[in-house]
């Protein structure tokens, strides 16, 4: 059987190059496209993100504003801050890095950020309308999934597909979004009893479950597709990358697999967001 590594550092390449020429014509109409990243507290892990997203704007001619607030910023002044940006015209996508610290109320500020700049994905009605197939802006990391399977021709088309995890902002969004493609979707949690029979049925596996190696080889059908959301601490994903290899016929390395076309994606949306400014 025949091997497929979906290495996703080439299916971002292929969504930044055709970018290029969407950011040229914007700016020879005086629109810069322009992402405003929010961090609050010093979370390390979280800085570092926010460093590379502002990397990746600044390779593709994307205006990035970084702002920084104290960890003791409260979640009035939390709402403040993305008011200001959700009335800047030349702002045209907001992320709020989460998590937040744990004393503001991160759903009530994801809920402030104005639908038209939520490139993110973050808020309730985005999702709602991610569901019901007509969203702009999923969520980055499952609408990266989606551009993988896109990307390699995977049909998805009366498969099953299993998603393990069910957050907001990825098992339940790209359960969603596998569902509009016509796959059948049974999504998994922490809760689901006999989870291992459940995944030995899955013709395309999404792990989303936030836990270091947790889905194992054994538990797949031979030949099944596996995608790997998960980022663990030691550049670690949510499978058990040595032996999911051994029984998959496609699978996402970690790292180098989701996470470069989740950052594709933000500034995909971005863009996005800019042009429909332009029109």
């Amino acid at each position: 059987m025949e091997k497929i590594i979906l290495d996703g550092n080439i299916v971002a390449q292929d969504i930044k190059e055709k970018l290029k020429g969407r950011i040229e014509a914007l700016k020879n109409n005086g629109i810069i496209p322009c992402l405003a990243t929010i961090l609050v507290g010093d979370n390390p892990s979280s800085e570092t993100y926010v460093k590379m997203k502002g990397n990746a704007c600044k390779k593709l001619g994307i205006h990035s504003i970084r702002v920084h607030l104290p960890e003791e910023t409260t979640t009035k002044e939390l709402l403040e801050t993305i008011k200001e940006l959700n009335e800047d015209a030349s702002v045209h996508g907001i992320l709020l890095q989460h998590p937040v610290p744990s004393h503001i109320d991160e759903r009530m500020a994801f809920e402030a950020i104005d639908i038209q700049k939520d490139v993110d994905g973050v808020t309730s009605a985005g999702y709602g309308q991610t569901a019901l197939g007509f969203g702009n802006f999923p969520s980055c990391t499952p609408a990266a999934i989606m551009e993988i399977i896109k990307y390699y021709k995977i049909s998805t088309e009366g498969k099953h597909a299993v998603v393990v995890g069910r957050s907001p902002i990825l098992g339940k969004p790209v359960s969603a979004l596998l569902l509009n493609e016509n796959a059948t979707v049974t999504t998994c949690h922490s809760k689901t009893a006999n989870l291992p029979e459940i995944i030995k049925q899955a013709d395309l596996v999404v792990a989303a479950v936030g836990k270091p190696k947790f889905i194992q080889g054994s538990w797949l059908k031979e030949g099944a597709i596996v995608l790997d959301a998960g980022y663990n601490k030691g550049n670690i994903g949510d499978v058990d990358y040595e032996t999911c290899f051994t029984a998959a016929s496609a699978i996402t390395p970690v790292p180098g697999g989701v996470g470069p076309v989740t950052i594709a994606t933000l500034l995909k949306h971005t863009v996005d967001s800019a042009e429909k400014n332009m029109f």
